[in-house]
């Protein structure tokens, strides 16, 4: 299969600069070579992010609607498995995707607020492509709901696949959470030797 990273090493067996440094490669943290990444934030979007309130609405979104998608995921596979519970499976699908809505349109102001475009910023590309297919299952189920286009097993299957992209999507995002706070550590080690202390 042709990954980036097939990619990344057949680009390395051309690229023969000896100064990898100079090539943007790798640069010099600590006395040892690393491999050269983009920032998630430059400074400036740092304090845009602290400052922004939709930092935490998005702290105080992102838990809640893992909640719901627990419980609805219990109540989905239950009606599944005995046929009982269709009533409050379906309501429990109809809340979730309520909060998906929410923390998305609120997201993508908070994105606005840090990056300066509403989706699609460099830093959460993958991420917001994701979140886009995990509102199009959702969007598909509410459609099918209400339409009566699908009978109430194909409507759980389908809500079974939205759940799925959701947990890829969450999963997406935890990453990129760990890489911002291992960032800001390494930010402020990097400030601290700056001015002559460390932590």
């Amino acid at each position: 299969m042709f990954t980036f990273d097939v990619f990344h090493r057949l680009a390395s067996g051309i690229d023969c600069c000896p100064f990898g440094a100079t090539a943007g490669r790798v640069v010099k943290r600590h006395g040892r070579d690393h491999p050269m990444r983009r920032a998630l934030y430059t400074a400036e979007e740092r304090q845009r992010r602290d400052a922004s309130r939709w930092t935490l609405v998005q702290g105080v979104l992102a838990p809640i609607q893992f909640a719901a998608f627990l419980v609805s995921l219990g109540l989905v596979l239950r009606y599944l498995a005995t046929g009982d519970g269709l009533a409050v499976a379906t309501i429990s699908i109809l809340v979730k995707t309520v909060l998906l809505y929410t923390i998305m349109v609120t997201g993508s102001i908070w994105e606005r607020d840090v990056f300066g475009r509403y989706l699609f910023a460099p830093a959460f590309f993958w991420e917001d492509v994701v979140s886009i297919l995990v509102l199009a299952l959702h969007t598909a189920y509410v459609i099918g709901l209400f339409s009566g286009a699908l009978d109430p097993t194909r409507q759980m299957w389908l809500a079974l696949a939205a759940y799925a992209s959701y947990i890829v999507n969450a999963t997406q995002f935890l990453m990129k959470l760990r890489a911002a706070r291992r960032e800001q550590q390494d930010w402020s080690i990097g400030a601290g030797g700056a001015m002559g202390y460390s932590k």
